[in-house]
């Protein structure tokens, strides 16, 4: 199965090397190239790519602008020549990043990801995935595994880490598509908790469940998802 990428960078010598990393992948057909957010747009309107290799910084507008406006529209693969960057991977639709100059070993991974036998760990983060998040008037770097409670602000979450309380720009369905079922739980329409980060659970209100985290918040549980999570749970209710 052919996968068609399209490659946008504005540094002419960064595109053609990638191309050439690219090269020993047979499955992978580079169908076009971009030099600025402006021209890759039309060039992903018109070309309909499986995947974006997709610069960060750009003069006349960086890769994170392209990608919000894409909207989930294909997959992306970040390329950065600064290691400090992190995305938005829930909103973003971003599979990996990479730091450029590219490691050839390290494509590899990202290659995994493409591949079409592996679908699911396109969707599904990992726990060391990094996060760009907002905590105050500051942009800290987090791992996902640092997360343990996501609660619905209109269109957007705040998270509960600890670091503290920050916030995204995605809603809470598009926060769960990316998330293990294994790993986090949503106990609500406004609340998805990491299964490990919860310490106690105790009879609520209506045959629903209060969670008690590691931080000492207190979560309700729905009464129709603690039925699912006490199945899915080897968990003692007190």
């Amino acid at each position: 199965m052919t996968i068609n990428a399209i490659i946008i960078d504005d540094e002419r010598l960064a595109r053609s090397e990638l191309k050439r990393l690219l090269t020993p992948y047979p499955q992978v057909e580079v169908i076009g190239e971009a030099e600025n957010i402006i021209s890759g747009y039309e060039l992903v309107k018109s070309a309909k790519p499986d995947v974006i290799f997709l610069d960060i910084e750009m003069p006349g507008g960086t890769g994170l602008q392209l990608a919000q406006q894409l909207d989930g529209e294909c997959a992306i693969v970040f390329c950065t020549a600064y290691d400090e960057f992190a995305v938005d991977a829930f909103s973003l639709n971003a599979i990996d990043y990479l730091v450029k100059p590219v490691n050839p070993k390290r494509l590899v991974k990202t290659m995994d990801k493409l591949s079409p036998s592996q679908e699911t760990q396109i969707a599904l983060l990992p726990d060391d995935f990094k996060l760009m998040v907002k905590f105050n008037d500051t942009m800290k770097i987090i791992r996902l595994a640092d997360i343990f409670r996501f609660q619905s602000i209109g269109n957007h979450a705040a998270l509960y880490t600890r670091f503290g309380k920050g916030y995204i720009e995605s809603s809470l369905n598009k926060i769960e598509a990316r998330l293990s079922e294994q790993v986090y739980f949503r106990v609500s329409r406004g609340e998805i908790l990491r299964l490990d980060a919860i310490e106690e659970l105790e009879p609520g209100i209506g045959y629903g469940l209060n969670a008690r985290l590691v931080n000492g918040d207190e979560v309700e549980i729905s009464r129709r998802q603690a039925s699912k999570l006490k199945q899915q749970m080897a968990f003692p209710v007190i």
